[in-house]
């Protein structure tokens, strides 16, 4: 089985679909991931399900299963298979119990997520094994309440019924002596902005891929985020919002259009200027293919979203209220910023802590 890309007839959408041995699409996945287009789904999380999906069904056929007989032991066996290298998955080698687990908590449990997904899909048009990984649950869900808690106290909400407990990892940050490293290394004023618009904005690779000229607004300082459609395939995850920026960047892209870009007849910023088909819009791939050029020249193993946490990272040590980090960033709620970004290193809390002078003047001696 594998994950292969289809395109939408009539709407020209890109998406993805899984085939079976035989080449044909797993009709009941191949539905589910057309729904998810269907929605506006971006293609890289239909990929993402369709990925898990095939995993599942791999699985399935492991087991000699039909996916409408799944029961809630069986996708318990479906976790232990997942943490199988992919010769102990195919019962080609024994796994020792000594050995650690192929893939981490958080990969199982996003893979749970899409299999949950999928059943609930099914259940909802009267399909399928019901709503398999969910239970209803009543009462609290530990410390938080919403607000209006007490008009839907008591009532039944959805819960996952299995989920392994993942450690939580901390947002990857730049130090600015890495960041000034990977733009020095930059040959080209192309590449050299995209990586500064990153770090200036908080914008996703995808947001900046997806920037037309009109997006920029020079006078005011002003970088536009648009949901569209874009023939590279560069979408914006979030709904639309304005990035102030700082001058210098401005002068940078000013720098780009007249050095570099010149008369090529585009409306997108990023275009491939060396490369064919020239002038076309600068591809996922093209980025990526620069990342690991700058890795190589600088020995800093990043990625382009890193920049995106280092920009939130920085505006909360500066004390950028919270929720305006969260508009900045275009998540749809202060609750997703406060799960990702809601922490204190250690050196934050020192830093306080000095700030504050615990460690001088104490009243107590040891």
């Amino acid at each position: 089985m594998f994950v292969h890309p289809v395109v939408i007839p009539g709407s020209g959408t890109r998406s993805w679909t899984v085939l079976g041995d035989d080449d044909v699409p797993v009709v009941p996945v191949d539905r589910f991931l057309a729904y998810l287009t269907g929605i506006g789904q971006s293609p890289n999380t239909v990929k993402a399900y369709a990925h898990d999906l095939k995993d599942y069904w791999c699985f399935l056929g492991f087991r000699g299963l039909d996916w409408r007989e799944a029961r809630l032991e069986d996708i318990g066996e479906f976790v232990a298979w997942l943490q199988l290298p992919p010769a102990g998955r195919a019962g080609e080698v024994a796994v020792l119990p000594s050995m650690s687990a192929h893939v981490g908590a958080s990969t199982v449990n996003r893979k749970l997520a899409a299999v949950s997904a999928f059943y609930a899909h099914q259940a909802r048009n009267g399909a399928g094994a019901g709503d398999l990984l969910a239970v209803w649950r009543t009462g609290g869900r530990g410390g938080w309440k919403p607000f209006l808690h007490h008009v839907s106290k008591g009532k039944p909400y959805r819960g996952r019924a299995i989920a392994l407990k993942a450690p939580r990892k901390l947002p990857r940050v730049l130090a600015v002596a890495e960041v000034q490293a990977i733009l020095d290394a930059c040959t080209r004023l192309r590449d050299r902005f995209f990586f500064a618009v990153l770090h200036e904005s908080g914008c996703r690779a995808g947001e900046v891929l997806g920037l037309r000229h009109e997006d920029i607004a020079a006078a005011e300082c002003q970088i536009s985020v648009v949901p569209r459609e874009n023939a590279n395939g560069a979408r914006a995850k979030s709904g639309g919002r304005t990035v102030p920026v700082g001058p210098d960047l401005i002068r940078l892209y000013a720098d780009y259009l007249h050095e570099e870009y010149g008369g090529i007849d585009s409306d997108m910023v990023f275009v491939s200027l060396w490369a064919e088909p020239k002038g076309h819009a600068w591809t996922y791939q093209a980025a990526y293919d620069l990342v690991l050029r700058l890795r190589a020249r600088t020995g800093i193993d990043f990625d382009p979203h890193w920049f995106r946490h280092s920009a939130a990272t920085r505006w909360l040590r500066d004390g950028v209220r919270i929720e305006v980090v969260s508009a900045l960033l275009g998540h749809s709620s202060v609750t997703v910023t406060e799960s990702v970004y809601g922490h204190l290193t250690a050196e934050d809390a020192r830093a306080e802590l000095e700030k504050a002078g615990w460690f001088t003047g104490k009243e107590v001696s040891w």
